[in-house]
């Protein structure tokens, strides 16, 4: 059974500013808390209901990672999922790294992506596409947020991370160059995504869920890029406009 200060701490991690000043996160269910387990992530402790446990012991106790058995209903307290009957973990975050595109690799850069959802969907899609470099805004929603961890299904685990002035980066990697290397943005105005000739390395770019690419970020971008849409839907989720884009990177680069 937790207790009272086990309790409160686990719920204080709910909120940015305490997982800020803990340096620690929460990873909620059954699959996210394996994944982790099998990462790099250094664990704090996990809390699980005896079946998970057992079913599991071999992982905890590989890692030698501390464990208390609760309840379910000791789990849906601390944490923030409505049903969780298997396990939650505190995990402590990473250092912020800076992160740059190598030869012959697509990274991606998230400009002020809001919504906590969007973004797990966006590391579970650059997973999915082997991009395993993330740029992000300074206003781009925390990867540390348990909707994000949650909603990327155990990508966490695989992709990596970097929160700062993403229009810096792109200015320094210009004037140390010369010339940018090829800067992917997604517009409104672009050219047709299913007829461009994508190179193999450079960056895609995911501007905001209402605004687009902002305006200081835009005369970075090196090719303007859009989905030519065929209906008579309004716009697509950035979630899937970033699936479909990497879709086309990877389907060009193939035949290449």
């Amino acid at each position: 059974m937790l207790s009272k200060n086990q309790l409160k701490y686990i719920q204080s991690l709910h909120q940015k500013k305490y997982r800020q000043q803990q340096g620690a996160f929460l990873v909620e269910g059954a699959k996210s808390v394996q994944e982790v387990l099998q990462s790099d992530f250094q664990i704090e402790l996990v809390v699980a209901t005896e079946a998970f446990y057992k079913e599991n012991a071999h992982l905890t106790d590989h890692q030698r990672t501390p464990v208390e058995i609760a309840s379910v209903g000791d789990l849906e307290r601390a944490g923030t999922l409505e049903s969780n009957n298997a396990a939650l973990a505190v995990v402590k975050t990473k250092e912020n790294r800076p992160l740059l595109a190598e030869p012959g690799e697509i990274a991606l850069i998230l400009d002020d992506i809001r919504d906590p959802g969007n973004l797990g969907t966006i590391l579970r899609i650059a997973d999915w596409y082997g991009v395993r470099k993330i740029l992000c805004s300074e206003t781009t929603a925390d990867v540390y947020n348990p909707k994000v961890i949650s909603a990327s299904k155990g990508s966490f685990t695989r992709v990596q991370w970097w929160y700062g002035d993403v229009v810096q980066v792109l200015s320094r990697a210009s004037k140390q160059t010369g010339s940018l290397p090829a800067v992917y943005g997604a517009f409104l105005d672009g050219d047709d995504v299913h007829t461009l000739a994508f190179g193999k390395s450079g960056y895609l770019v995911m501007g905001n869920e209402s605004n687009g690419i902002r305006p200081e970020t835009a005369p970075f971008i090196t090719q303007r890029v859009t989905i030519p849409r065929y209906g008579d839907a309004e716009s697509l989720n950035v979630g899937i406009a970033t699936a479909v884009l990497l879709d086309n990177i990877r389907r060009v680069n193939a035949g290449q």
